[in-house]
């Protein structure tokens, strides 16, 4: 099962739940995901590709690209933390 389209029209892109969300099977959905990816990375070199938008791409180059993602996200994270807790800075 494939998540559920988060997103509203492009041109906003506004965010929102589904009515029906369900963290436990969407958090599930998610570690599998993660671990379908880790067992199809395990057999393969930093060099090898794939074809991403019509081009080679390497799995070095995907490992770079979700650093960045998640570098970027955690970032988002940090920013609803302070506005829970209130503690900003280091």
């Amino acid at each position: 099962m494939r998540p559920a389209w988060l997103w509203g029209a492009e041109e906003d892109a506004d965010f929102f739940l589904p009515d029906d969300a369900d963290w436990d099977a969407d958090l599930g959905v998610w570690r599998a995901e993660c671990d379908d990816s880790r067992a199809t990375a395990a057999v393969l070199g930093l060099e090898d590709t794939g074809i991403r938008n019509g081009q080679p791409c390497s799995l070095r180059w995907v490992y770079v690209h979700m650093i960045e993602e998640y570098a970027r996200h955690n970032g988002h994270a940090d920013l609803l933390r302070e506005l829970v807790d209130g503690a900003v800075g280091w």
